[in-house]
């Protein structure tokens, strides 16, 4: 197998990245990452790092029981997810889980060990085969009705409930899902995808020895479903020394676009700006934040603050000259004082714990 990775597509993953942030953070002995996506980051963590205390969080209830699933149960979660790429298919289970997000992100916000393997089975593979980002983001007028898909276009009563054969109207008021072509590329996304030379195991085994090997990685992860700032408390940071925290929170220009977390907002990005510089100096923290050139982000610089520049691999929108193609290329990951400068030998790197 080759690298560990999350089996499924993440808007603005950062795996290409991810040998970066590791540089510069140093093998420190707590990381958090408070906005979990793909875990690019964590998965990507050098081998060589020793046991170390790791937690991530996240907003968004489906991602957050997949993580769960895949730790406690990756045998279930496979068995739900192996499924061919089947239009009607997709269409009902997007239409399924949206009705699931509500209770869901409740029953995991109640219960840290609650999971539901068939949830994320379906979540994964509906999102394996969903064309660019916002599967189960609820902007779709398709609901399901006496159990039948229907159109109820005009009629506000299931508001957020529902899915849509193209992209949302703008005078759409409810929220669903969007329905349209699966993903059908040759090459697939994800668990999807061809997998040559698996022999008489087939797709099923693959899977599960996949979810198998996330769920040995993630097995000492402590994954939390909240607020971001609950990541960042003192107890779960510099109590246990020098911390890694990496921060990815929704791009502030493109949250209406992507609606990538259950509590985007348009301040998501100032709020965290304004944490990172209220603690950027403190040299038991070495902080990554994620985000656009001219977001804003560019105001630490002033603090002692650097910037590295990186492109993005291009998505299904990010063909040459349009705008997806223009913001890659605008990626910026921002290192707070305390990382390791890399012309200077580190205590972390030379295998030493300060």
């Amino acid at each position: 197998m080759n690298a560990l990775r999350a089996p499924f597509p993440w808007f603005g993953g950062k795996r290409r990245v991810a040998p970066e942030v590791w540089e510069r953070f140093g093998d420190v002995p707590n990381y958090v990452e408070p906005f979990f996506g793909s875990g690019a980051v964590l998965l990507g963590r050098p081998a060589k790092h020793a046991a170390k205390i790791e937690t991530v969080n996240d907003l968004d209830g489906f991602v957050a029981n997949f993580w769960r699933s895949v730790a406690h149960d990756p045998e279930a979660t496979a068995r739900w997810a192996d499924w061919p790429v089947i239009e009607a298919d997709l269409n009902a289970r997007h239409a399924w889980l949206v009705g699931q997000r509500e209770s869901l992100l409740r029953r995991l916000e109640g219960d840290p060990d609650h999971f539901d393997p068939k949830i994320a089975g379906w979540w994964v593979a509906g999102v394996c085969g969903w064309i660019g980002s916002g599967f189960c983001s609820g902007d779709g007028p398709w609901i399901v009705r006496d159990g039948e898909l229907v159109d109820r276009r005009g009629d506000l009563s299931n508001a957020g409930q529902g899915i849509n054969r193209q992209m949302p109207h703008v005078g759409d008021a409810g929220k669903g899902i969007n329905r349209k072509m699966p993903h059908v590329g040759d090459a697939g996304k994800g668990i999807n995808r061809k997998m040559p030379h698996v022999g008489d195991a087939g797709r099923g085994a693959f899977i599960e020895e996949w979810f198998g090997t996330l769920a040995a990685r993630l097995r000492d992860v402590r994954v939390l479903s909240g607020d971001w700032t609950r990541c960042l408390t003192e107890s779960l940071t510099t109590r246990h020394g020098v911390t890694g925290v990496f921060l990815d929170p929704p791009y502030g220009d493109e949250i209406e676009q992507t609606r990538v977390y259950a509590t985007d907002s348009a301040t998501v990005s100032d709020d965290v700006r304004r944490w990172c510089l209220e603690n950027g100096n403190d040299s038991r923290l070495r902080i990554a934040l994620c985000g656009y050139e001219g977001e804003g982000h560019d105001a630490l610089l002033d603090y002692g603050w650097t910037a590295h520049a990186w492109s993005a691999a291009g998505g299904y929108g990010g063909g040459r000259g349009g705008k997806g193609d223009e913001n890659r290329h605008r990626e910026r990951i921002y290192f707070s004082p305390a990382c390791v400068d890399l012309t200077v030998p580190d205590l972390f790197t030379m295998g030493e714990i300060a």
